[in-house]
């Protein structure tokens, strides 16, 4: 069983960045894609960004775009999300998981999650 814990989240100004990790235990975490989501009491669950297995593919919201950047060092089963030009709508609960099937729909798409760090953004 695959277990993630997010760090790096913290209070930052507007403009300003920071880089979420998430680290993962178990000997296949260099298998699994990965994915990370944002949580808001308001919009609920949000999609931000995934990267395959290798990190050779990624993919991004549109409201991160060019903003954000998701990478993996399987050497060190950690994913990142290095978050530059932060916004007050970016504040969340980010937490990571593991995409089973990516790219297409199935049961249990995600069914390891991490507890979430929280990212407050001020202006």
């Amino acid at each position: 069983q695959v277990q993630l814990v997010e760090s790096g989240g913290g209070l930052v100004q507007a403009g300003g960045s920071l880089r979420l990790s998430c680290a993962a235990s178990g000997r296949t975490f260099s298998t699994y894609a990965m994915a990370w989501f944002r949580q808001t009491p308001g919009k609920g669950r949000e999609f931000v960004a995934v990267i395959n297995w290798s990190g050779g593919s990624t993919t991004y919201a549109d409201s991160v775009k060019g903003r954000f950047n998701i990478s993996r060092d399987n050497a060190k089963n950690t994913v990142y999300l290095q978050m530059n030009s932060l916004k007050p709508e970016d504040t969340a609960v980010y937490r990571c998981a593991v995409d089973r099937c990516l790219g297409t729909m199935c049961q249990r798409k995600y069914d390891y999650w991490g507890q979430g760090t929280q990212v407050t953004v001020s202006s």
